[in-house]
């Protein structure tokens, strides 16, 4: 069995033992010998190369430790003529820092040809998952991966232990990985590597993987593993009731729960989103807005606690139900197979793949079913289907969201009468429920497809040149969302109004453990908080020209839409604001459920946080019956807990069309990174990196680069790249520190988050939320 030593030592036990894989010849010394016999040092290199390039690296006796890693700590020279070499040793070993002359230095040959290079985790470093976890890059360098740069060659893959990737380059990278845990007999390894375009797999280091959390157990993970591979298995093929020849799972269309409850929700999250949403609510509001009737089908399925959506349920529940049988089929498949060839659009399908209302731009649109074996007969039977359904909805006198925003209101009344009443806690949570569903959810659902409907047709006018891009800005300016509401009321309340009015808001709407703004104003303001920097703006007003109105009013004639210009724009403004209300309001009765859920465990010694695991389905149980409470809520905690710890270790594609995605796949282009874990608010730093500027902060920087190695050691909360990868330095100093971080959030949401003051990052469900 092989002993990690230093980097050169530990690729000197390497070249000797390793079958699957080279390792480049070396030549390596002390400091000691570099700075008493540099001559003799110069010698041997050229001896060993003659006229080679080489790379200097360091290999330092407290680098590449089993309890720290050094990443990106010391100084690497590259592409090195043999008579510098002594100028570029010289170079490494000034940036020891601890003086000790025993520090190696690693000399080998400057890799050319490459065809891909990057690291690969023999252990997923956040979950303690039993992946692979392979981080690389195809432009040729062999840096790019761990110096987190950006651009568009970086992939990462994961892979499950026993299984294999489809390319076979990965594959090869793979048997080398598990070669080398069997040679150190050790699970978790880091792994450098890079392959030649000849196929020749070079190992560049290997070192213990630093794991701040426990490795799953392989028997109980591969066993829950080939439960969702069976369910998906059965649930993928042809459904009787559905249209679409299979089914593709994603966490981000349609009520996308990885934004709304994570993608590792507990239990009480999880739960209260079906209850209130995607086990029936969702389904009622599109069969009574004429749609196809999906009811008794759940739309957010449960793979491992992961919560993914049921696409082609959700595609058929966006067919009108006057299509018939045969074209709702072809629609459904179209729309799936438009998913499958482009997955990146999982979180944009409505805008990008469906048509799910009438726009102005519809008949341009819809052209794209040419060449998907559409007739005429069928597009124009489409358009007016989706012409009646849209009219139904945007109608200012008796249009459907119209009745949904009176049930909204309904709500506000229900609900300070249950919790002004002496019912007991049981009977409050039900009701809340039941009258959350009724009377929140199923018209938030209602005023929420009315908004789209209104943010596409505004689009659409944009789109045909009638409205500018400037227009559509202005206009949603110019509306009096609750957004917009609570900046200008934090600017003319007192504290104490503006908690009473909003106090209900938190962070995580479905968490418990997210306090609301009126339990911890201390976490969310201060005294300084100005939302004027960045919210309460001069707004441009939005005006419509003679033109432009009569050019939308020919439009509405042509496209045989109801009412007229004026009615149009009184639709927009309602189902928009609309939509952003009903949630504000539905939400708060949410709030309060979750605070007697949390007041229901106390009453009977059990915590916040442990209420966080109970399954809200049992409140229905104990209103019906006369079950002993607590018994009754330790069992579901305990089942809860065990179930979420499970769900900690897997990690899944965005997007699963065939059973074998959740054993290997990629992140897809523009999915960050999140490291650790952990959940932190804090504030968002952007400006210059200065030591007390940035203590007790959260970072916004551009890239993963190792020379910003020396913020770790000011007291940051926690940063945010532009760039980089799951196995960039910085991504491994950030792991091995405990210290969450977002990798590689893009260059879009970047330049969005540079304005922002305060930011709530929890890594384990993968999301963050503007404060």
């Amino acid at each position: 069995m092989l002993q990690f030593s230093t980097k050169a030592e530990t690729l000197k036990q390497l070249e000797q033992s390793l079958t699957r894989g080279k390792v480049l010849p070396q030549v390596s010394f002390t400091i000691d010998k570099l700075l008493s016999e540099p001559l003799a040092v110069k010698q041997e290199v050229i001896s060993k190369f003659g006229a080679q390039r080489l790379i200097v690296r360091s290999s330092a006796l407290a680098e590449d430790t089993g309890t720290e890693s050094q990443a990106g700590k010391y100084v690497s020279v590259l592409d090195v003529l043999p008579e510098n070499i002594l100028d570029a040793a010289k170079e490494v070993a000034e940036s020891f820092c601890d003086g000790n002359k025993k520090n190696q230095i690693l000399v080998q040959p400057m890799l050319t040809d490459i065809q891909l290079s990057g690291v690969v985790f023999t252990l997923d470093p956040n979950t303690g998952g039993n992946y692979f976890v392979i981080n690389y890059d195809t432009s040729g360098s062999s840096t790019l991966v761990t110096s987190g740069g950006g651009g568009g060659h970086l992939s990462t893959c994961y892979v499950f232990h026993g299984k294999t990737s489809e390319d076979g380059r990965i594959n090869k990278v793979l048997d080398a990985a598990v070669e080398i845990m069997n040679l150190f007999n050790k699970k978790n390894i880091d792994i450098e590597f890079a392959l030649t375009h000849n196929g020749e797999l070079f190992i560049l280091q290997a070192r213990p993987l630093i794991m701040r959390v426990e490795q799953a157990d392989f028997q109980r993970q591969s066993a829950a593993m080939e439960r969702t591979y069976q369910f998906i298995s059965r649930s993928i093929g042809m459904h009787p009731y559905l249209k679409g020849k299979r089914a593709i799972y994603g966490v981000m269309p349609d009520w996308n729960p990885a934004e709304m409850i994570g993608l590792r929700p507990t239990r009480l999250a999880s739960s209260l989103y079906r209850k209130l949403i995607t086990d029936g609510t969702w389904a009622y509001q599109r069969d009574e807005y004429g749609y196809r009737n999906l009811r008794s089908f759940p739309l957010m399925l449960d793979f491992c606690g992961l919560p993914y959506i049921d696409v082609r349920v959700s595609f058929n529940s966006f067919i009108p139900k006057q299509i018939d049988d045969t074209l709702s089929d072809k629609l459904a498949n179209y729309y799936l197979d438009s998913l499958a060839q482009s997955p990146e659009k999982h979180d944009k399908v409505e805008f990008d793949i469906v048509f799910s209302c009438n726009t102005f731009d519809l008949s341009n649109r819809i052209t794209v079913l040419s060449n998907h074996g559409f007739i005429k007969e069928e597009q124009d039977l489409l358009k007016e289907s989706l012409r009646k359904l849209t009219n139904n909805i945007i109608n200012v006198k008796d249009g459907l969201w119209i009745t949904d925003t009176k049930k909204i209101e309904i709500l506000d009344e229900r609900r300070e009468i249950i919790i002004n009443s002496d019912l007991d806690i049981i009977p409050k949570i039900y009701w809340l429920l039941a009258d959350c569903t009724r009377y929140g959810t199923l018209p938030f659902a209602g005023l929420a497809r009315g908004g789209f409907v209104a943010v596409q047709m505004l689009k659409s006018l944009v789109s045909i040149g009638i409205l500018t891009e400037q227009d559509y800005q202005n206009y949603l300016g110019g509306l009096q969302t609750i957004s917009f509401q609570i900046s200008e009321d934090w600017q003319n309340l007192s504290k104490t109004a503006f908690l009473k009015k909003y106090g209900h808001l938190r962070p995580g709407t479905y968490n418990i453990m997210s306090p609301r703004y009126d339990f911890s104003p201390e976490t969310y303001f201060d005294e300084k908080s100005q939302y004027s920097d960045y919210m309460v703006k001069e707004k441009n007003p939005f005006l419509l020209s003679l033109k432009q109105y009569s050019d939308i009013q020919k439009e509405m004639e042509i496209q045989n839409f109801d009412g007229d210009v004026l009615t149009l724009f009184s639709f927009f403004k309602a189902a928009i604001e609309g939509r952003e209300y009903s949630k504000f309001v539905f939400t708060k009765s949410l709030s309060y459920v979750l605070e007697l859920f949390a007041e229901l465990g106390e009453t009977h010694g059990i915590c916040r946080e442990d209420m966080s695991y109970v399954e809200c389905f049992i409140i229905d149980k104990l209103y019906s019956s006369s079950m002993d409470v607590k018994e009754t809520l330790v069992k579901s905690i305990e089942e809860g807990k065990k179930y979420h710890a499970e769900t900690m270790t897997f990690t899944m594609p965005p997007v699963i069309m065939s059973p074998d995605d959740i054993y290997s796949f990629y992140m897809p282009s523009g999915a960050p990174n999140f490291i650790t874990l952990k959940e932190i608010t804090g504030e968002l730093y952007s400006g210059a990196l200065e030591r007390d500027a940035i203590a007790k902060k959260i970072l916004l920087i551009p890239a993963a680069d190792p020379g910003y190695d020396w913020i770790f050691s000011c007291n940051i909360l926690g940063f945010i790249t532009a760039y980089g990868g799951a196995n960039s330095h910085m991504a491994i100093r950030a792991n091995e520190l405990g210290l969450p971080a977002i990798i590689g959030i893009g260059q879009k949401e970047f330049d969005r988050l540079s304005h922002v003051k305060k930011i709530h990052i929890d890594c384990a469900n993968k999301k963050f939320e503007v404060l």
